[in-house]
């Protein structure tokens, strides 16, 4: 269980005037707590708080004008940022000109959400936390967002959920830079990766003579990120063993190495994510219950690329941006018609297919701008997918034909196929093969 720090810093906005909900969801996806108030109100604040006096002088009239020079004079001594509906002078009255000279800084509506949220940060001279991974300006992402600013401040276990490609690892990185434990280390596990007799001393360590090639004690992952984060990855894939130690460490806030009977105390957030429906897993007995109520005090769902509708095109152009700065590729952009297949496509593959689909694009797009042909979105979709069964069926066929060739012997067969022996294990669950079936053969 991880120890309760002292509250952290808040970055609070406090609006004098009527913000619009589009630019209170910007505010929210920055990372700043929102409060509406009145010319004539008292601004309370928490010491380490970072405030900013945000004075909105849309439609503002001569009384209201004179309370927020007023307010502006009793707390000099705070960042301030006008708001207004252009920056012509000759439009501005001498007293909305007198309110724009004390404050720091002065933006025009409409407000975008880089441009307000970067212009507060600069106020209060205390940079915005890299989320910029979590990419996009819809609703959903910038829900997301707040939420991810919201949970990083509070010592409890997150579940993240969302279908394969949403960035879960991603979400889980942010979730620990904007953190107080973001100096201390974060260690990172995909429960699905680890051969399931080594999942307990990847987690928990052990100690010398432990098992058979314990030849020296091993400090595990939980001890490795002391005072950090651990995240673990596809939590559905854990052992039921050590399921049961995972949730003593929540509870307790103790481990035991393999091999060993003493509590070692450690002080971890943990975060844990899963595109497979949990509550199922329980009721099939793969997953225990008190460790999902455990785990799942805090969720952050992962919205799939298809509800986050101008977000496509976004990030396609960021994904071709970035590509185009480190690779001499003759693209520069998207037809029209590569655009409405990006938009109508269902991106089963989220965000990660959005990327290798736009790189590979990117390679073999022989004019300026690429086409559906390059994305294969369009009539050539079909092709690829038969393609790509074609190529698991093969790799099925080779992982089989090694094992049965070494009768089951993991080692040997990695040794065969010139693979790692965890991507013997991958591939076994990826196809559905039985280790022990091969074995008998």
């Amino acid at each position: 269980m991880a120890s309760v720090s002292a509250p952290t810093a808040q970055r609070c906005a406090i609006w004098f005037g009527a913000p619009t909900r589009r630019e209170q969801a910007q505010l929210a996806a920055g990372g700043w707590h929102l409060r509406v108030a009145g010319p004539a109100h008292q601004v309370g604040m928490r010491g380490a708080d970072l405030v900013v006096l945000v004075v909105d002088l849309r439609g503002a009239d001569s009384a209201h004008l004179l309370e927020m020079q007023r307010t502006l004079a009793e707390h000099a001594d705070l960042p301030s940022l006008a708001v207004v509906d252009d920056t012509d002078d000759a439009s501005q009255d001498p007293l909305e000109q007198a309110v724009i000279a004390q404050c720091g800084r002065v933006l025009a509506a409409p407000l975008d959400a880089e441009r307000l949220v970067s212009a507060l940060a600069a106020l209060v001279a205390r940079p915005q936390r890299d989320i910029d991974s979590i990419g996009g300006r819809s609703p959903a992402i910038l829900g997301v967002r707040a939420m991810l600013h919201r949970y990083a401040q509070v010592e409890l276990p997150v579940l993240i959920t969302g279908e394969s490609g949403t960035g879960k690892e991603l979400a889980a990185h942010a979730l620990h830079a904007l953190s107080a434990r973001r100096a201390r280390p974060f260690v990172a596990m995909n429960c699905g990766a680890i051969a399931p007799t080594l999942v307990q001393s990847e987690l928990f360590g052990h100690e010398r003579g432990a098992f058979t090639g314990a030849t020296a004690r091993r400090v595990g992952l939980f001890e490795s990120a002391d005072g950090g984060t651990v995240f673990l990855d596809e939590i559905g894939d854990l052992p039921l063993e050590a399921q049961t130690n995972l949730l003593r460490v929540l509870q307790e806030g103790t481990l035991e190495r393999v091999g060993s009977h003493h509590a070692i105390r450690v002080d971890v957030r943990v975060l844990a994510a899963t595109h497979v429906d949990l509550e199922a897993a329980i009721a099939q007995g793969r997953f225990r219950a008190d460790l999902y109520y455990r785990l799942d005090v805090l969720r952050l769902r992962l919205p799939p690329l298809r509800e986050r509708g101008d977000d496509i095109e976004l990030l396609a152009r960021e994904f071709l941006d970035a590509f185009r700065a480190t690779h001499p590729v003759q693209a520069r952009g998207f037809s029209a018609a590569a655009r409405l297949c990006l938009r109508r496509h269902a991106w089963p593959g989220n965000v990660r297919e959005l990327l290798n689909r736009v790189r590979r694009a990117a390679v073999v797009a022989e004019h300026a701008l690429i086409e559906p042909e390059d994305l294969q979105l369009g009539p050539t979709s079909a092709r690829v997918v038969a393609l790509d069964d074609h190529r698991d069926r093969t790799d099925r066929d080779a992982l089989l034909d090694a094992l049965r060739a070494t009768g089951g012997n993991v080692s040997a067969c990695a040794q065969r196929l010139r693979i790692s022996r965890m991507t013997v294990y991958r591939l076994c669950r990826k196809h559905g093969v039985s280790l022990d079936a091969c074995r008998w053969e």
